[in-house]
């Protein structure tokens, strides 16, 4: 699965198949992270490096991104709001 991305037709998706594919992804994530030296280890992508460190931070920063969008798709179909 290394360097492919994974695609899903909206209108024939099936969430477990998902699910699946998204939990590889972490699977094979905790691994990379469990096998590194440090946070400061690098990464090359295209013509730029990353730390570890950088990373992890994005993907946090990604996960809080579209969580805050998903509760706002909650928030207008329930109607409930957070504190």
């Amino acid at each position: 699965m290394n360097g492919t991305f994974a695609e899903f037709d909206i209108d024939s998706a099936d969430p477990d198949e998902a699910f699946k594919v998204w939990q590889a992804a972490c699977a094979r994530s905790c691994a990379i992270v469990e096998t590194a030296e440090s946070l400061d280890a690098t990464v090359q992508w295209r013509d730029e490096v990353f730390t570890l460190r950088y990373v992890l931070t994005h993907m946090i920063e990604e996960y809080a991104r579209h969580n805050g969008h998903a509760d706002l798709l909650r928030e207008r179909i329930d109607g409930a709001t957070g504190e």
